[in-house]
């Protein structure tokens, strides 16, 4: 089962076409239209080097944890007025808890670490 959600993530992570074409993750991440996402969680918004964010991340004084990340994602605009981000959100809270559990697998330097995904609850469906 562990298995099946962080391949639903990656699934859903590269079929929304503003995530995969703007974000990259993994060892060979680079900047992009997004910055990259290895080892968001933790993060201060607006840290990563080489990538030009808006004032408005920046400024945000967040720090990346689930619980922002998962009230950003559903409305980038909302959460960090002036933001950069386009994407209108993800309103699916299953689909959110599939890329959430596809971004916490990777650190900083994008190395795929111990996942953890929550235990009885059915998977999103990528569509």
């Amino acid at each position: 089962m562990r298995s099946l959600v962080l391949v639903l993530g990656a699934g859903i992570f590269a079929s929304v076409p503003q995530c995969k074409a703007c974000h990259q993750i993994g060892e060979n991440a680079k900047n992009a239209v997004g910055p990259v996402l290895n080892g968001l969680f933790g993060r201060k918004a607006g840290t990563i080097e080489g990538f030009a964010y808006s004032s408005a991340n920046k400024n945000s004084g967040i720090t990346w944890d689930e619980a922002t990340f998962r009230e950003y994602i559903k409305d980038p605009k909302a959460r960090i007025p002036g933001t950069k981000m386009v994407f209108p959100g993800l309103k699916d809270p299953k689909q959110i808890d599939d890329v959430v559990a596809y971004l916490k697998q990777f650190d900083s330097a994008g190395k795929k670490k111990a996942e953890i995904v929550p235990a009885g609850r059915k998977l999103a469906k990528v569509q």
